[in-house]
């Protein structure tokens, strides 16, 4: 449904910014229209003062010469004025600096105005069309749009030209058309640079913000569903834990449970035999609750942040020993630990939560491994590694071994039992101790964990 939600709300952005892009184009072309009528009213303007101009030198010279048509040329000034050049019969030229008016007649009776006023002055004096594409760059300017290239032309009512500009460059441009002599069919062909960077500069604000506020939502939606995925795994793993857990701690108290009952209503006094097996069976099931719990309360007290090391200096080889030899004592399977070492290595850890850690990976090793199993503990000045040769670990597992309450699968095998807390223990009483652990094992032959005495920053795969 979100997703829904999300490709409607990006759907109606697009709609959005595609209707602001035809609206801002609709305003632009007709700022350009405006300013191709302005140009046209300035153009007859400058004509006019032009002829005015040169009626007044003629009255005070007495001569009266005619100016060859074509021959003007013109440029906008700074300070709003245009400077044009006459070249007359001759052969003297003239230059007369216009002032440009401020004001535009853009409304409708100034369109007739100028209509009229090109039938009176056209007849006498040709258009300059260079005069009229400096004053539409003007215009053009004077509304923010600032064209790479503006050219002008005079098309008669055919589309045929009449008059074309010698500055006409070919290319790509946007193309309008205004009709300044409606009686005689004439109108200007203006060709300027595509409008669309001008579009898209003015959009440019809301484009940036609509992309933005698209890449937050989507940013947002991702961490979104990252959250429920985690969520839901760690959801399906406390399942897991709890129906892992349920079962392991029931089926000690069963079995205990039964072996007490047979030793109450049987007269198991006549049997010395089966008295010392159903005790051993209550025993060994017990012990088995024992650790169960003494790995959950380890757990929860590592996960409080209230948990305090107390290091002590520990000699490696009478503490190891000791632990292989209470392992040694479980008989659900042939186990052989054999430990190597020198005998006067010591180091600075934590006993209690050490010999937790030593006797989670060999409990591991004895568990995860077939009727009999060889477990060898090796030690030096730098490292502790356990090795046995029991089935062995997926890669693709060994990258999340140390995640709490990760189980590695084994397919429909139902003697490999376990809650996912175990190796996370480990992995955590590790880094409080500021060591760490790698791991190298091969399905069908084998693992190997090895605790390193400083945490180095390498991966937990060998």
């Amino acid at each position: 449904m979100f997703v829904v939600v999300i490709a409607v709300i990006f759907g109606c952005n697009v709609f959005y910014l595609v209707s602001l892009y035809g609206s801002i184009r609709d305003t632009v072309e007709k700022d350009v229209m405006t300013a191709l009528a302005d140009a046209d009213l300035d153009e007859l303007w400058v004509r006019a003062e032009r002829a005015s101009n040169e009626a007044r030198s003629q009255i005070a010279s007495g001569e009266r010469e005619e100016y060859r048509q074509g021959e003007i040329s013109a440029g906008m000034h700074e300070g709003g004025t245009l400077k044009t050049t006459t070249t007359y019969a001759d052969g003297t030229v003239a230059e007369d600096s216009l002032p440009i008016q401020e004001e535009s007649f853009n409304n409708m009776f100034a369109q007739i105005v100028g209509r009229q006023f090109h039938s009176v002055i056209d007849p006498y004096l040709e258009m300059n069309l260079g005069v009229m594409d400096s004053l539409l760059t003007r215009q053009l300017n004077a509304r923010y749009i600032y064209p790479d290239f503006v050219a002008t032309e005079i098309i008669g009512p055919d589309g045929k030209i009449v008059q074309y500009n010698s500055e006409f460059r070919t290319g790509d441009y946007d193309e309008f058309t205004y009709c300044f002599n409606p009686e005689k069919g004439l109108a200007y062909r203006l060709y300027i640079t595509p409008l669309t960077k001008h579009i898209f500069a003015e959009m440019s604000g809301v484009i940036v913000t609509v992309f933005l506020l698209m890449i937050s939502f989507g940013a947002a939606f991702w961490y979104l569903l990252h959250t429920v995925s985690r969520l839901r795994t760690l959801e399906e793993m406390k399942d897991d834990f709890v129906s892992n857990m349920t079962h392991e701690l029931k089926t000690p108290i069963a079995i205990a449970y039964s072996a007490n009952d047979a030793l109450l209503n049987y007269d198991a006094d006549r049997d010395p035999a089966k008295k010392e097996q159903y005790l051993r069976i209550a025993n060994r099931q017990l012990r088995r609750l024992g650790e169960l719990v003494e790995n959950i309360l380890a757990t929860s007290m590592e996960r409080q942040r209230t948990m305090r090391l107390n290091p002590t200096t520990v000699c490696l080889h009478p503490f190891i020993r000791e632990i292989a030899a209470s392992q040694q004592m479980r008989d659900d399977k042939r186990i052989a630990i054999a430990v190597e070492g020198p005998e006067d290595i010591s180091v600075e850890a934590d006993r209690s939560h050490l010999a937790n850690v030593l006797n989670n990976l060999i409990d591991n090793a004895i568990k995860y491994s077939d009727d009999s199993v060889k477990i060898t503990v090796k030690y030096d000045n730098e490292k502790i590694s356990v090795t046995d040769n029991g089935i062995g670990i997926p890669p693709k597992a060994i990258p999340y071994l140390f995640n709490r309450f990760y189980r590695v699968p084994h397919g429909d095998r139902q003697d490999v039992r376990g809650y996912g807390i175990g190796l996370y223990y480990v992995k955590s009483v590790l880094d409080r101790m500021g060591w760490s652990i790698r791991v190298k094992s091969k399905e069908g032959e084998g693992s190997r964990f090895t605790i390193f005495f400083r945490n180095d920053g390498q991966t937990i795969q060998e």
